[in-house]
């Protein structure tokens, strides 16, 4: 009888870490396609039908990141390129680039590291620093956040809407960060989930990936534009996707939702209170 009643004790007293836990990482769910598709087709960056978002992580790289600018400029597409705050102040030349060409900056965070341990007050910290940064190297106001490896934790979702930004992940990627990715693998891993109306997500460095696999990505870029081109689809950044902009649109992470987006339903976090 006393092993039972200390027992019941010690499932009490732990009772709240685990609800701290679960609140903290319960909105990764999100993180699931299907999920995010069926009933957050904001978050997971549906938009106008005849439109596709052409998004690029992780960078800006002076040695790649150039390469993908040249070659953005030879098919006439811009894009969104989702940086991160460490390689924006380590290399401020190709961000300035960047926004010179005509692409969107957005924020990535300031690192690429693993959200599981929850910490609210460095989230929104290295979040703000990120977009201050982003802004006084190039003169661009971020609107959109995606964080690393799409994972969006409740003191992620926090931090966004302090910083102004709108979370949005991706309906279709490449796979292009594995070792062994090809140009015809990644093509054919955008192809096999890719629609009207979706975001794509590449990546423009190897920064978290295997070492020169944007190579893989670089070669499939061509054919990725032209398939969706053959399709009936424009190719841009997120501005021009129809899924509104950041800002006074942000989601709230009580899941109220917030006016501000543009010809768009209102959007609602998934993030509980």
């Amino acid at each position: 009888m006393r092993h039972g009643f200390r027992t019941g004790r010690a499932v009490y007293a732990g009772a709240p870490v685990v609800a701290a836990a679960l609140a903290h990482i319960g909105p990764a769910a999100t993180w699931l396609p299907g999920l995010r598709r069926r009933l957050f087709p904001g978050l997971a960056g549906l938009g106008s039908p005849g439109h596709v978002a052409l998004t690029f992580d992780d960078g800006p790289d002076p040695v790649s990141t150039p390469r993908f600018l040249d070659a953005l400029d030879g098919l006439g597409v811009r894009a969104t390129f989702f940086v991160l705050g460490e390689n924006v102040l380590r290399h401020p030349a190709p961000a300035r680039e960047l926004v010179r060409r005509g692409h969107e900056l957005a924020v990535h965070g300031w690192t690429h590291d693993r959200p599981w341990w929850s910490s609210p007050a460095r989230d929104a910290r290295e979040l703000l620093r990120a977009v201050r940064v982003v802004g006084e190297v190039t003169g661009s106001v971020p609107h959109w956040y995606r964080p690393p490896y799409g994972i969006l934790t409740s003191g992620r979702w926090a931090a966004a809407r302090r910083a102004g930004l709108r979370p949005v992940l991706w309906t279709a990627w490449g796979k292009d960060w594995r070792h062994d990715a090809t140009p015809a693998s990644v093509r054919a891993t955008v192809a096999a989930d890719l629609d009207g109306g979706g975001t794509v997500l590449l990546h423009d460095t190897d920064h978290a990936s295997a070492p020169g696999s944007w190579r893989a990505t670089l070669g499939a870029l061509p054919d990725i534009v032209r398939d969706c081109r053959g399709a009936g689809w424009a190719v841009g950044p997120l501005g021009e996707h129809g899924t509104g902009t950041g800002g006074a649109g942000v989601a709230s992470v009580t899941g109220v939702t917030t006016a501000g987006t543009t010809g768009q339903a209102p959007f609602r976090s998934p993030a509980p209170g």
